[in-house]
């Protein structure tokens, strides 16, 4: 498995469109910024056939250090899910991956 990088991303799309590599930078950081603004705001992004997005809230809790099995207070906290949509869901199985 490979890891594709944002610039790496922006020369696909540059020359997939024939725009300049700055003007590309520019949409995508747009674009990526604009789904982290809506979530600062606990919107949930929907976006056909490729997946949602959504904040979840997490409770906070007590646990246990496992080293000194001294307990702890685990603060609530906010996190990103995300769920794949349709054409994603179907690249992925399509690619040979396997369902456990």
């Amino acid at each position: 498995m490979a890891t594709v990088t944002k610039k790496e991303l922006i020369d696909q799309i540059a020359d997939a469109t024939d725009q300049k590599q700055v003007v590309v930078k520019r949409i995508v950081q747009s674009f990526l910024d604009g789904i982290i603004m809506e979530l600062g705001r606990n919107n949930r992004l929907e976006f056909r056939d490729f997946g949602v997005f959504e904040v979840r809230h997490r409770r906070g809790h007590r646990a246990q250090n496992s080293k000194t099995l001294e307990p702890i207070s685990v603060p609530a906290k906010r996190s990103v899910k995300f769920k794949a949509g349709r054409l994603m869901k179907a690249a992925l199985h399509d690619n040979g991956e396997e369902r456990n």
